[in-house]
């Protein structure tokens, strides 16, 4: 881990309060997940504390504009990752912020979930597949990697939608402070006010996609069960709710004829009163 510390100095850098040396940290950082080798080797903690510092570049960062401009390059950056990295740096992304969900005051909030938005956002985009990996079926292209829909359903179902209060930790990171212990019930609140925004942004909710609609079908499934077990009531309401969402299949509401403007034997004009 030291000599992992030791190629990585852009750490400190990426939570320092100055602009220009954060946007160089942020650009050494990408440059440096974009070596296979590097961004390979990387261990849990080496991810945590990554984290850690872009949670604080974030936490620095002032301004609507430049946050949105890093809540979107913070999000895209599993797209210079290899593929067999992405799961681990999402892992670590989502453990950071169970971590230090509650020491983020209401003034600072905003930004934060912007943040789980967009990476909520590029994890759906992550599941379609490049130009180069769709396969012709039934005469017409594919557009789901069902290995990567597995992994980001399955993170969600380990964080967000976790059916326990408690985090998982990995074997031999449980006395780490970078670990969180719990998933904090506002994390899980934002996670299911937006998955519904996201995933019809994505063409999930395209009802002539069967690919796309068994892969809804899975979300909602989890959306379910964690209503069905959690033990927070707010937990429950808004699961509920979510699940409600008129976009979703059996909650869209046919359409409505147009009233009728005139009644039999009548003109449909304004009443000017009784005639004298």
């Amino acid at each position: 881990m030291a000599s992992q510390e030791r190629s990585m100095p852009f750490i400190k850098n990426l939570a320092s309060s100055d602009r220009k040396i954060r946007t160089s940290a942020l650009a050494s950082l990408h440059t440096f997940l974009s070596s296979r080798q590097i961004s390979s080797s990387l261990t849990t903690l080496d991810i945590l504390k990554l984290w850690k510092g872009l949670f604080f570049a974030l936490w620095m960062c002032d301004r609507a504009i430049p946050q949105q401009t890093l809540c979107a390059e913070l999000a895209n950056l599993i797209n210079v990752l290899p593929r067999h990295a992405v799961v681990p740096w999402l892992r670590g992304f989502w453990a950071t912020m169970a971590r230090e969900w509650t020491s983020i005051d209401v003034l600072r909030m905003e930004k934060f979930l912007l943040l789980v938005r967009r990476v909520v956002a590029s994890g759906f985009e992550w599941m379609k597949k490049g130009d180069e990996g769709k396969k012709k079926k039934s005469g017409k292209e594919t557009a789901w990697d069902m290995q990567r829909v597995d992994n980001i359903l399955d993170l969600l179902n380990e964080w967000p939608f976790s059916l326990e209060d408690e985090a998982r930790v990995e074997q031999g990171t449980e006395k780490e402070e970078l670990v969180p212990q719990t998933i904090p019930v506002g994390l899980r609140l934002h996670v299911l006010d937006i998955w519904v925004d996201e995933a019809e942004k994505v063409g999930l909710l395209e009802a002539d996609d069967v690919e796309a609609s068994k892969i809804l079908q899975r979300l909602i499934d989890q959306v379910d069960a964690l209503e069905q077990a959690t033990t927070r009531p707010a937990v429950r309401i808004r699961s509920k709710d979510s699940l409600g969402d008129e976009r979703l299949p059996g909650n869209r509401k046919p359409a409505v004829e147009e009233d009728q403007t005139t009644t039999d034997g009548g003109d449909g004009g304004d009443w000017d009163g009784f005639e004298d």
